[in-house]
């Protein structure tokens, strides 16, 4: 089967993104995990923006030797230089550098004419490629680039010597239908020369980074920028965690695989958020705390007899130690019974019913219903049956 590369930048992009700043320390445990995660690339940081950033990428290419370290870069010669100077300890390093080629970005942000932005993409790369033998160039605000235009941006990028274009998405606005068609005009342009990788980096303003990214899939491209918890600019990026177990559960439909060693999915994303102390919200995908939980009597019971009727996936299979049936009022009979069993208790029917009528009333009161008033509950309703039973056994009449 085809590969799909997955391109981390969760210490570049998913850093810059309020509050989620780590220092060095913090960016080289992290990193660590990446690699045992199995990413293809390690986007470690941004040289320019500071010394400190800079030394972190140094530090980050030294320490972590299995795995290729990319550094970002405007098309700037002081940004490729301090590009070069970070990634100068890197075994496999690779210089990424952009230039927005949208008009907007191109008069207010940069004053910049079109002919202007294709000279400092190819003299960049070819400075860039003096030094460092990968270079990437990502051509920022892709997505709102004049069709013909991004297919000139790419042929001077690839003659300058670039191997891998990222066509961003940067403010997420395209949809799914467009981003794969801009992928599959600039292949029909180029022609799909050998060597030349197209990469995808979605970010997630409109709610559409992940299906953006699959759609790019679709339409040839064999590099995803993606961010552990989805964390990025703005509304963040594609979520690496939804991306890489979309490609895996509906491997037939995609037709490509990833190195993704799934089961260090859930330890990756608990340790990022130990680190930038942002906890991701209970309904995400695949590594929410509800990701694995039932509380529906009907999905319960369903997954009981068979974990498959309402699981895609197993908790295990991406490193969630287990599922969780969680009891309250929307709860049934069924999974009661087993959280009792777990618990120690082999309540009768009268006594199973007894302990749901408390606990349904209990949940009528309060959110949640915790493990330790289960065991109140249970403890009271089986010892006073069991009393019950003594005291008749014991009654003179008996």
């Amino acid at each position: 089967m085809d590969s799909v590369r997955i391109f981390d930048t969760t210490l570049r992009d998913g850093e810059q993104s309020p509050g989620f700043s780590m220092n060095t320390a913090e960016k080289i445990r992290m990193a660590r995990q990446l690699a045992k995660l199995g990413v293809d690339v390690i986007e470690a940081g941004f040289p320019i923006a500071s010394r400190g950033d800079l030394d972190a990428v140094r530090l980050v290419a030294q320490e972590v030797r299995d795995v290729p370290i990319a550094a970002l870069a405007r098309a700037k010669k002081e940004d490729v230089t301090a590009a070069i100077e970070a990634l100068e300890p890197a075994a496999a390093p690779r210089l990424h550098i952009f230039l927005a080629t949208s008009d907007l970005h191109l008069r207010v942000k940069l004053n910049m004419s079109r002919e202007q932005a294709l000279d400092a993409i190819a003299s960049m790369i070819r400075l860039g490629r003096q030094h460092v033998g990968e270079v990437e160039f990502s051509a920022e605000d892709a997505g709102r680039t004049d069709i013909q235009f991004l297919c000139q941006v790419c042929r001077v990028a690839v003659d300058a010597g670039a191997t891998v274009l990222n066509l961003p998405d940067t403010v997420g606005y395209a949809i799914p239908e467009e981003y794969g068609a801009m992928f599959r005009q600039v292949r029909e342009f180029l022609g799909d020369p050998q060597g030349i990788t197209l990469s995808a980096h979605c970010h997630d303003d409109l709610g559409m980074a992940v299906a953006n990214s699959l759609a790019a899939v679709r339409a040839g491209v064999r590099q995803i920028e993606c961010t552990v918890n989805g964390i990025g600019e703005r509304a963040g990026n594609a979520s690496l965690e939804e991306v890489v177990v979309a490609l895996a559960v509906r491997k037939e439909s995609f037709g490509v695989t990833t190195g993704i060693r799934l089961e260090e999915l859930f330890p990756s994303s608990r340790l990022l958020s130990e680190i930038t102390g942002a906890a991701v919200a209970p309904n995400k995908a695949v590594v929410g705390a509800n990701a694995f939980a039932h509380e529906a009597g009907i999905h319960q019971d369903g997954i009981i007899k068979n974990p498959l009727t309402y699981e895609i996936i197993s908790p295990q299979s991406v490193g969630v130690p287990s599922r969780s049936l969680v009891l309250g009022k929307h709860s049934g009979r069924n999974a009661l019974r087993l959280s009792l069993r777990d618990l120690g208790y082999e309540p009768s029917d009268a006594e199973l019913a007894e302990v749901y009528r408390r606990v349904t009333a209990l949940a009528d009161q309060q959110k949640e219903v915790r493990q330790r008033d289960v065991v109140a509950i249970a403890h009271e309703v089986i010892r006073r049956g069991a009393v019950a039973v003594a005291a008749e056994a014991a009654s003179p009449a008996s």
